[in-house]
């Protein structure tokens, strides 16, 4: 058994690294163990309600550039955050330490792995990050959301599917049944990630516009936009009279997801999957200049769940937009059989199969394959 009875989690300061952490975390504080959080400056959102002992910032980079200079920069964060990152790890002493992905994982699960303390990394995307490949080779376990990892292969032996764990509220949100009839307001719900997407407050806006006038009046809107874009979002919306909220940034978007018949958003891999769990429909745009296309992949799975519609970005268009709209309203039989799709591949029990599996390390118990079964 684990003298110490802490696991520390390792997170890029985002959502899409935070939210699953702040599930496990949630999980092992419900079994008795202490969580400590390593992260970046970025965690200023969702860092507050984190269930953490201790939080610890510490210095990291991404890989921006191939200039000497840039290059050394990153060097230089990336070391100064091992030597951060081993001081915290003194104070924690923690029996193993989870990352959960982005450059600020990789000074913590390093100090480590020098230190010998049991890693394990779980991926979120059905693509691997380019952080989580670098470590890949130099963890005990690696927890991953979907049965198909890309740039996986080499190291299959360690490999647990055990879903992308979701937050508390998400799971509660998804007791919430989904119904939806042509009598009904349409309840739409526009989000772009942490930081908002400003294509979403350039084409949406622009989509209610050309929408006919007694289609508009039943439609019900909660959008975030980034602050720079609200006054003229706002302006668009009260000038055609439009029902809508709007919001830079919303803590209780599991409710809102919940809460809405249709949601327009990206397709990272913690909004797929509480798209899944909670069961709604949704149209996806993903991200398309990121390296790996990991959000365009995890899109295709909620796709081929036929749980989702797929828009890339270039046809994501107001005339686009605004026939789809029309269309599901005029058939809100598709909706529903969307809703219901979606939930057949959410995994509401990732967090317990990721627990189990980091208990399992922390405490030296018998690994378990692939397959999740005991070795």
């Amino acid at each position: 058994m684990a003298a110490n009875k802490t696991i520390l989690l390792a997170a890029g300061g985002t959502g899409g690294h935070l939210f699953p952490a702040q599930a496990l975390a949630s999980e092992l504080g419900r079994r008795g163990w202490t969580v400590d959080l390593a992260t970046d400056e970025r965690a200023d959102h969702y860092g507050q309600d984190f269930p953490a002992r201790q939080m610890y910032i510490l210095s990291a980079a991404t890989i921006t550039g191939r200039s000497p200079m840039a290059l050394i920069r990153t060097a230089f964060r990336l070391t100064r955050g091992m030597f951060q990152a081993m001081s915290a790890l003194r104070k924690s002493r923690p029996a193993a330490v989870v990352g959960f992905g982005g450059y600020p994982t990789l000074p913590p699960l390093m100090a480590a792995r020098l230190m010998g303390i049991p890693t394990i990394l779980h991926e979120a995307n059905s693509v691997m990050g380019r952080a989580n490949r670098f470590l890949a080779k130099r963890v005990a376990a690696i927890a991953t959301s979907f049965p198909d990892v890309k740039y996986l292969e080499a190291a299959p032996s360690k490999v647990v599917m055990t879903g992308n764990p979701v937050r508390d509220a998400v799971v509660t949100a998804a007791s919430k049944p989904y119904a939806y009839s042509s009598t009904d307001d349409l309840n739409v719900l526009v989000f772009g990630g942490s930081q908002g997407a400003r294509v979403f407050s350039e084409v949406v806006p622009a989509a209610f516009q050309i929408l006919d006038e007694p289609r508009r009046g039943q439609i019900r809107l909660v959008q975030q936009c980034r602050p720079e874009d609200m006054a003229r979002v706002q302006a668009i919306y009260d000038d055609i009279g439009l029902t809508c909220e709007l919001a830079p940034f919303f803590s209780d978007l599991a409710d809102r997801i919940a809460d809405s018949d249709l949601v327009i958003c990206r397709s990272g891999a913690s909004t797929v999957s509480e798209l899944a769990v909670i069961g709604r429909p949704s149209m996806l745009i993903p991200l398309p200049h990121a390296i790996d296309q990991d959000q365009k992949m995890n899109a295709a799975i909620l796709a081929e769940a036929e749980g989702a519609v797929v828009i890339a970005q270039d046809d994501f268009t107001p005339d686009r937009l605004a026939r789809d709209l029309a269309t599901f309203m005029d058939h809100p039989e598709r909706l529903v059989a969307m809703a219901a799709k979606a939930k057949t591949i959410g995994r509401a029990d990732a967090v317990t199969r990721l627990a189990d599996l980091a208990i399992s390390v922390a405490t030296g118990a018998p690994a378990i394959t692939h397959q999740g079964e005991a070795a």
